[in-house]
């Protein structure tokens, strides 16, 4: 065997990872745990004349986004297609239109290249982004397992045991009405404030008292706990931040921007953390990991900072451009699947926007 393929071998399979799931095509190309490329197009200006994702729009801009954003990162990575070992994308969850768009072209790409295909669950990829941001071999802050995860985005708000990244990966908790990133884009919308709602808010919270309103901390009373200890709730948030902002205008005061945005931001990262904590603390697992473009929130990390180290958690927050959706993510998830022994997909999966977590590879 030659040296260079020898050498390449030794580091891990290298993966081309297709993301579709929503408004982001993302194509990312690993070997092994090493990153070498990560190429995002985003069509949320699209959405934003609509105040949310299109799913007809989305699943457009992908086929237009999508050869245009493989060839970036091939170019990026050094690498041409022959030279790949593996396809990998997202066949759930997520919009049904947009993932049909992912499955088929890595379907086609592993056809005409003849090269495995790893259909792999979107969620868990948030948790496998984390393997690309050390180096194994030196050992610094490698992923400790297991691990509790807190996945929060614009669709998903979940909570999840992983106790082993390829095979067993258990659903604690998860939102029963609004995912959180949700909550954002409709507090915002209320507040007069353009979409993508989290950054918005989180500008506008910059200068506000985030003590000014003691809004409510969905699923947190006794009565709750029972039932959904792990489980989460924006909604009837975001209807005492929308009765808050329609009295003060039926009063003729214009509301408090910054303070509703500052009072409302704490209370969803307060639920947030103290349920992770929570599943810390009952499962006794001192680690926590945070994934998903909610974790863009500058008040999410703070907190979760202040009170993992509190309660003697340690944290790992993957590097920002690896937690909003993104192909990277996916390509390291098959990655870590080639590395276990894991078996390809084949071609008969099909895009699954209700994939449950617990369903690693499709």
């Amino acid at each position: 065997m030659p040296e260079t393929t020898r050498s390449r071998d030794s580091r891990g399979s290298l993966v081309l990872g297709i993301e579709t799931s929503c408004d982001e095509t993302g194509i990312g190309i690993v070997r092994g745990n090493e990153l070498l490329a990560n190429v995002i197009a985003s069509s949320m200006d699209e959405h934003a004349r609509y105040g949310g994702v299109v799913p007809e729009i989305a699943a457009r801009a992908h086929l237009e986004a999508l050869t245009p954003a493989i060839r970036e990162a091939l170019a990026t990575a050094g690498v041409a297609l022959d030279e790949l070992d593996a396809i990998a994308v997202t066949s759930g969850p997520g919009l049904a239109g947009a993932l049909m768009v992912g499955v088929g072209a890595a379907k086609a790409l592993a056809v005409s290249l003849g090269k495995p295909l790893y259909a792999v669950n979107h969620l868990v990829g948030h948790v496998g982004a984390d393997v690309l941001r050390h180096d194994p071999l030196v050992g610094e802050g490698a992923l400790e397992l297991p691990t509790i995860a807190l996945l929060v985005s614009g669709g998903h708000t979940s909570l999840l045991l992983v106790r082993d990244l390829v095979s067993d990966v258990e659903l604690l908790g998860e939102t029963i009405d609004d995912a959180a990133g949700e909550a954002f884009d409709k507090v915002a919308r209320l507040l007069g404030l353009p979409y993508p709602g989290g950054p918005e808010i989180d500008r506008a919270a910059a200068t506000g008292d985030p003590a000014a309103y003691r809004f409510p901390r969905g699923l947190t009373a006794p009565k709750d706990l029972v039932r959904h200890r792990f489980d989460f709730s924006f909604s009837g948030l975001k209807t005492a931040v929308a009765r808050t902002v329609e009295a003060s205008r039926d009063a003729g005061i214009e509301p408090p921007v910054a303070d509703v945005a500052a009072s409302f931001r704490e209370a969803v990262v307060d639920v947030l953390v103290t349920k992770a904590l929570d599943a810390c603390r009952e499962l006794g697992v001192p680690r926590l990991l945070l994934g998903g473009g909610v974790i863009a929130n500058r008040r999410l990390r703070e907190v979760a900072a202040e009170r993992c180290a509190a309660a003697g958690v340690t944290l790992r927050i993957p590097p920002l451009s690896l937690c909003t959706d993104n192909g990277a993510m996916i390509a390291a998830l098959a990655a870590q699947l080639i590395a276990a022994g894991h078996a390809p997909s084949g071609l008969g999966f099909g895009a699954d926007s209700t994939l449950p977590v617990t369903t690693i590879q499709a």
